[in-house]
């Protein structure tokens, strides 16, 4: 279980029904959604569901089939106003004792789908890993357009601003003197 989750429901794989679906239904309360809403920088979540089962598959592999729905208010990206958005994504994982966790910080990316079998499915992380893939990376207020292009003060033409470096000869030959 990850450390301090603000959702710590998991199931014993060794306590799950092979023989049926075990369904799951996560709703977080109010300060649970204010602690995950603090992680993820959003103003406030007020909304968050994850519904569900999993299955056998195959001989020793279990399938992950949920629902996580949410509603999330974040900062406008050019207003800073709250921007509210509904979420609805549908979960699809197979976890497999044949699918090791990587052991490298940097990994080549596989199938997506699939996750390392260990005693526990942690159904709190798939749920926010879930809502953080599903969040709008630039949120737009309605009506929220982005201010014209910026320009100097000092008037200097645009070409000339691009030119960083365009003083620094005539600066050099003057400390040399």
């Amino acid at each position: 279980m990850s450390e301090g989750s603000p959702i710590p429901q998991r199931l014993r794989v060794a306590h799950l029904s092979p023989s049926r679906d075990n369904e799951f239904d996560i709703d977080p309360d109010a300060a649970a959604r204010d602690r995950i809403a603090a992680r993820m920088d959003l103003i406030a979540l007020p909304q968050l569901r994850f519904t569900g089962n999993v299955r056998a598959s195959g001989a020793d592999d279990w399938a992950l089939s949920g629902k996580l729905v949410a509603k999330v208010v974040q900062p406008c990206a050019i207003t800073l106003d709250p921007v509210e958005t509904d979420i609805s994504e549908d979960v699809s994982l197979i976890f497999s004792h044949h699918v090791s966790s990587p052991d490298e910080e940097e990994v080549e990316m596989g199938d997506e789908s699939l996750e390392p079998l260990g005693q526990w499915i942690q159904l709190g992380d798939i749920a926010l890993e879930a809502l953080a893939l599903a969040l709008p990376v630039r949120p737009i207020a309605p009506g929220a357009e982005m201010p014209e292009e910026a320009t100097d003060d000092d008037g200097a033409d645009e070409e000339e601003s691009r030119k960083p470096f365009a003083g620094l000869a005539d600066l050099m030959k003057g400390s040399k003197e």
